[in-house]
């Protein structure tokens, strides 16, 4: 660039204020001062990109978060399509924000197995929650990380500018999941039916077995015994009755109205699967994934559930805006990933990238949640963390609450919210399928 053109952008940049140039590359403006100035208009390539002047991103905060019960399989919400739970929770996180609808600029929503639900799901579901009929929306599948991922998604495109007020979240019904078979033609002998909750939910497609054989392989070569993952489980159902006894978890619930032929409406305001548990049958259960010397049973593994959670995210700026008052501020999350059969230690090397990227250490942590796809992840992670773990899912998690896997990770943040004190820094991880992870840090306003 010569010298002449040089100084033309220095004169651009002495005429035009900073403030506006953060918002408008001011393209337009050159080119009638290359003009006025008899400069080349092939200067122009120079301006072919837009150049940020923001000092920093935007600090993100957290201002509502809920989420529906979470329905047994086949249970109360068999009935109701995820993008109706999707419905539920985004409406009850708008109107705990207690902003306009209109407000809402973009929403990202987790959602795994969609099978059967229709094109869009998310848009479905902000449109029942009664959003604006301009609201964009994106459906994310990253497996059992899609609801935290989505929340990591709509944080980045908070903290560029490029929105500042969404809805992230995650839903899930796997009550309604159909079954499919092959289109072409049947062989002699019948059609053979595949269950698309094992096939795209449940199945590493690496290996070719369950993800329960995924931790079974953990359980080995973690040295985590079938008595460690059975006490676990155990622990996990009491905490959670003791939660829900105490009005924790209540907080963060908002109930499911689900219509009756000639009957009054039922409303759905508890968790059903922590009550549905027999302690004594517990350590009799067999192994699932592995006849001989297995440990992972249906008991100290997560369950197939219905449900949905929402978060409203915004710019702190948009919150003084709107005069709202955040819950939380998101600080730092990363992703991390490892061999597909190693995917429940996977939360161990996200966790490290978060705290490295935050400058805080694990000693500094108030509260983790780390989801409980099994008891053995949990366990797994605990130990090649080395984090105490009476500050790990104290109020239960998904072995006793329910796992409905697009929602769960939606619904870890969303607890942390609500239960951690002010200043307090809270981290969530998940691991997901194929051997990935996601982790989030937030601190408590």
């Amino acid at each position: 660039m010569d010298a002449t053109i040089t100084n033309a952008f220095q004169l651009y940049s002495d005429v035009i204020p900073l403030d506006f140039k953060q918002i408008y590359n001011g393209t337009a403006d050159i080119m009638i001062l290359f003009k006025f100035l008899n400069l080349p208009l092939q200067a122009h390539k120079y301006l072919s990109r837009t150049y940020s002047t923001r000092p920093s991103l935007n600090e993100v905060v957290i201002v509502s978060a809920v989420r529906t019960p979470m329905g047994s399989f086949k249970g109360s919400f068999s009935t109701v399509p995820a993008t109706k739970l999707g419905s539920i929770a985004i409406k009850g996180a708008v109107e705990k924000a207690g902003i306009p609808v209109e407000e809402v600029k973009e929403v990202y929503m987790g959602n795994v197995l969609q099978a059967g639900e229709g094109q869009a799901p998310t848009r479905q579901a902000l449109l029942g929650a009664g959003l604006p009929l301009s609201t964009p929306a994106t459906t994310i599948n990253k497996v059992c990380a899609s609801g935290m991922k989505s929340i990591m998604m709509a944080a980045q495109s908070l903290m560029c500018g490029h929105q500042d007020v969404m809805v992230a979240g995650g839903m899930e019904s796997m009550s309604q999941v159909p079954y499919v078979m092959a289109r072409e033609a049947p062989p002699y002998g019948g059609v053979k039916m595949e269950d698309l909750i094992v096939k795209d939910g449940l199945t590493d497609v690496y290996n070719k077995f369950h993800m329960g054989s995924c931790a079974e392989n953990t359980a080995k070569n973690s040295g985590i015994s079938r008595e460690e993952q059975d006490a676990f489980a155990i622990n996990s159902y009491s905490r959670s009755k003791a939660a829900w006894e105490s009005g924790i978890l209540a907080k963060e619930v908002v109930p499911v109205s689900i219509p009756q032929k000639g009957k009054p409406d039922i409303i759905v305001k508890e968790d059903e699967e922590y009550k549905k548990v027999d302690f004594s049958k517990v350590p009799k259960l067999r192994a699932v994934f592995q006849k001989e010397n297995g440990t992972v049973t249906a008991a100290n593994a997560s369950t197939l559930n219905d449900g949905a959670a929402a978060l409203v995210l915004m710019t702190a700026d948009a919150a003084k805006r709107l005069n709202v008052t955040p819950l939380a501020k998101i600080v730092a999350f990363a992703d991390a990933a490892v061999a597909p059969i190693d995917f429940p230690i996977a939360p161990a090397f996200a966790v490290p990238k978060v705290l490295k990227a935050a400058g805080v250490k694990k000693e500094d942590i108030a509260m983790w949640e780390i989801n409980e796809a099994f008891s053995v992840v949990v366990l797994a992670n605990i130990k090649m963390l080395d984090i105490d773990p009476d500050k790990v899912n104290i109020n239960g998690g998904a072995v006793s609450l329910g796992h409905p896997i697009g929602m769960s990770g939606a619904r870890i943040v969303g607890h942390m919210v609500h239960n951690l004190k002010s200043g307090q820094y809270g981290l969530a991880g998940i691991c997901n399928g194929g051997g990935g992870a996601s982790s989030i840090l937030i601190q408590k306003y």
